[in-house]
């Protein structure tokens, strides 16, 4: 199973034009992070896990010329406002492209995406097939994949499963019949928004202490904020099995 990070940033781990902050002027490319996606192949197989307003661009950069399913894990648009250019994929394959998310997600997606749903819908428009995850494993192709329900603040979000590979964005709390769930993993990415305590997101400590709790081989930090600070130095001070994810990161599990 191949693993490509799509993007590890955040809505305000974007660069933005004119900043003037250590994230936006540095020259490493791993301090140039798009909003949080991942991209899984394996077995003739490619899924995506979230697609935000930069999954265009992302997909181009990877040359993903096959996409067989996306995997929602909550309704922010910074996970889901990039679903408009599924169309592309569609074109490609001549097919529908599952979408996999909880039920509440899909319907914001049928709201915020109503155009797709209509009886009569404008030709060309995206194909998309819902489908609504309970808890309970599902499959993609050959791949087995188990949600993994964590807490965004209030908003329950899915976290994935897939092997020994574990992948959770956007939480401050994992229940501990998720921490079951996880136990075990081999590589596990976690997000970790910045050093400072978030309402809705682990910041640094918070992430470090589950990852010590979980003791996977490798952990990965993503959905990284402005307020985290450059790669470099972030990384000096990571735990020998921990280090930031950055964009374009890709490994074999």
């Amino acid at each position: 199973m191949h693993i490509t990070f799509l993007g590890t940033g955040t809505s305000l781990g974007v660069p933005v034009i004119g900043c003037s902050c250590s994230v936006c002027t540095s020259p490493d490319p791993r301090d140039q992070r798009l909003r949080s996606s991942l991209l899984i192949r394996t077995e003739g197989i490619s899924l995506v896990v979230d697609a935000g307003p930069d999954f265009r661009q992302q997909m181009l950069r990877e040359r993903v010329d096959r996409l067989d399913a996306v995997l929602l894990t909550h309704g922010h648009k910074d996970h889901t406002g990039g679903l408009d250019d599924i169309r592309s994929f569609n074109f490609l394959q001549r097919r529908s492209m599952p979408v996999y998310a909880r039920e509440e997600v899909l319907r914001s997606v049928r709201q915020e995406f109503s155009y797709v749903f209509h009886e009569d819908p404008y030709p060309g428009v995206p194909q998309l097939t819902l489908h609504a995850l309970t808890g309970a494993p599902f499959r993609v192709g050959p791949l087995e994949v188990q949600p993994v329900p964590v807490l965004h603040g209030e908003m329950p979000v899915m976290g994935f499963r897939i092997g020994d590979f574990t992948y959770v964005t956007d939480a401050n709390h994992i229940p501990e019949e998720s921490m079951a769930l996880i136990r075990g993993t081999r590589i596990l990415v976690l997000n970790a928004l910045q050093l400072k305590k978030h309402y809705s997101h682990f910041c640094l400590e918070e992430a470090l202490a589950v990852i010590q709790e979980l003791a996977p081989e490798q952990a990965y930090l993503t959905h990284v904020g402005h307020r985290m600070g450059i790669h470099e130095e972030v990384c000096r001070g990571l735990p020998d099995n921990v280090s930031l994810g950055w964009d374009g990161l890709s490994f074999t599990i």
